[in-house]
């Protein structure tokens, strides 16, 4: 969502009293409070494929949906299907298993399908809105970091290299394979985990890229990155120095230049922090003191996770890549 809105700052403003989240903060999903102890979580994502398996295509599509709502922290229960279909051109068998794939990614997240719309596309295209819920004093906002708070990634990135590298044929299967198994896993064990440890901020790094989602979150404070601790998806940075770099993490990387110090970081590495992303892992800004309980508890639930940095009260707005 926050993809979207980032260039419609001229729409009206939307306000109601049980609105708790909306356009302002580019959090990653809507939240409408509709009793004192229930809100719902809502968001919407679909993609054109990013890689050439019809039923990855549709669980990486499943999984980075629901990550919105796990990065609020809320439980998700129901979607909607989105699809825009060329059906002069591709059969819908294919469609189906796109679908098929993504309906096991929703079963194993307890979600039940509810229905949803096409429309005949020239380019093929699939989505979910997802529906959730989550206590109204219990939101996962992307701003609210502390200096001082650590920074927690909980999956590699590169994705957005990679699936380039697949587009164009140049991706190993070993790599595409790595790619594709950190895409289809879901956030919600990350999610429940940021919870329980009270997390100050989190939200999912997608589109924006590491750098791009980790600015949103800093509001009044500053971040300090370790590029060296950042985990990276094996083949991303050997593409990225080949030059398979997609469209939009160049955008990202000219963005972040606006907010970003990259001192002596080389080229390929600057790329790969402003890599744009499908169905990342959540950044979570927390307490250190809650920081190993909240790493040893991803561990036992098989979930990765890096510390990659810190919030700081230096440079507000700004992040700092050491």
């Amino acid at each position: 969502m926050a993809q979207v809105l980032r260039r419609l700052d001229n729409l009206p403003a939307t306000r109601h009293p049980d609105l708790l989240v909306g356009f302002a903060g580019s959090d990653d999903a809507g939240v409408f409070r509709v009793r004192p102890d229930l809100a719902l979580v809502q968001t919407v994502d679909f993609f054109t494929p990013i890689v050439d398996e019809a039923d990855d295509w549709g669980r990486i599509a499943a999984a980075n949906a629901l990550s919105d709502v796990y990065a609020m922290g809320g439980t998700p229960l129901t979607a909607l299907q989105i699809v825009g279909w060329p059906r002069e051109v591709l059969p819908f068998d294919l469609l189906g298993e796109v679908l098929a794939g993504a309906a096991e990614v929703f079963a194993a997240a307890g979600v039940t399908i509810v229905g949803g719309h096409s429309i005949d596309d020239p380019e093929p295209k699939v989505g979910f809105a997802i529906t959730g819920t989550i206590h109204p004093d219990r939101v996962l906002r992307n701003r609210g970091a502390e200096p001082g708070d650590v920074l927690v990634l909980t999956k590699p990135i590169g994705t957005g290299i990679i699936s380039t590298g697949i587009k164009r044929g140049v991706a190993a299967v070993a790599v595409r394979a790595a790619a594709v198994a950190t895409m289809v896993t879901l956030n919600d064990r990350a999610g429940r985990a940021a919870l329980a440890a009270q997390a100050r901020a989190a939200t999912d790094v997608t589109g924006y890229g590491l750098l791009g989602h980790l600015q949103e979150m800093l509001a009044g404070v500053g971040a300090e990155i370790d590029a060296a601790s950042v985990p990276l998806l094996p083949g991303a940075a050997e593409l990225a120095a080949a030059g398979v770099i997609p469209g939009g993490t160049r955008r990202n990387l000219e963005h972040a230049g606006g907010f970003t110090d990259f001192g002596e970081i080389d080229p390929t590495m600057r790329i790969l922090l402003a890599d744009a992303q499908t169905s990342g892992g959540l950044l979570v800004a927390l307490d250190p003191g809650r920081s190993g309980g909240f790493l040893s508890g991803l561990t036992r639930e098989g979930v990765f996770a890096a510390v990659i940095g810190e919030i700081t009260a230096a440079h507000p707005g700004r992040i700092v890549v050491r």
